[in-house]
């Protein structure tokens, strides 16, 4: 799919990996609604700095884990372009908790995590889905993790929240073909503003990586905007981690 002119929604959209791939969508022709919770300011710099090199591009609040907020954001970017062709299912959320300490683990975590990594990512499928079928074409790159893979991750509620949305891209794109594809992309270790404070931990891992470096948002937002132009492919689950799990 030529990305030229095609209407792009991109839910957190504002920082890491959310505004590389807005950047580069843009950087392919696309038009981008940046949606944000409630990094505000953050979003409308992305839309800046769109608009700065030729771009368009507006900034969109909904919380993804809230379905009509979500189906209120998909009709007005629908409303406001005339369509909409691409979704990148990027928001999510972490708490960082030991893997074994089961108690810190609590209904509310668990509650708040798949509200917005699992339940988040279907309500805005849902939501842009019709006006997907009424262009006959669209596509759709959820964000996955390695930590999906592996069960190892910031949390055990955030591992197993990224596994189910890797089950969730396989039922989607059964369920949505043959005029919506939808693929997802696993990230491993990627230097954004979730490591925080844990610099030292991140850098620890780069020796054990077989590519000896730790990935950009940049490298993952390539690797979606790739995926939103293969026309040949859905259900996909792509891995892009320098060599993390192999």
């Amino acid at each position: 799919m030529d990305l030229h002119g095609k209407i792009a929604l991109v839910t957190g959209g504002g920082t890491g990996i959310g505004r590389a791939t807005s950047l580069a969508l843009a950087k392919r022709g696309a038009v981008v609604a940046v949606n944000y919770s409630r990094s505000r300011e953050d979003a409308e710099e992305t839309v800046r700095l769109i608009a700065n090199d030729g771009g368009r591009a507006i900034a969109i609040q909904a919380d993804v884990s809230q379905d009509e907020q979500v189906r209120r954001m998909a009709e007005a970017v629908a409303g406001h372009f005339g369509a909409i062709h691409l979704l990148v299912n990027n928001a999510s959320t972490t708490r960082h908790i030991p893997l074994d300490d089961l108690e810190a683990a609590t209904d509310d975590v668990w509650d708040e995590l798949f509200d917005v990594n699992v339940k988040g990512m279907f309500h805005c499928a849902r939501a842009v889905a019709p006006f997907m079928k009424e262009s006959r074409q669209g596509a759709i790159v959820n964000i996955g993790s390695i930590a999906g893979q592996t069960g190892l991750g910031s949390s055990l509620p955030y591992a197993v929240s990224k596994s189910a949305v890797h089950g969730l891209t396989l039922s989607l794109a059964r369920a949505l073909a043959p005029h919506i594809r939808v693929n997802a992309v696993l990230p491993g270790a990627v230097a954004t503003r979730w490591w925080a404070g844990r610099e030292e931990q991140m850098n620890r891992l780069v020796p054990r990586l077989l590519l000896k470096q730790i990935a950009t948002p940049d490298d993952i937002a390539q690797l979606i905007c790739a995926a939103l132009e293969q026309e040949a492919m859905t259900g996909q689950l792509i891995t892009v981690d320098s060599g993390q799990t192999m």
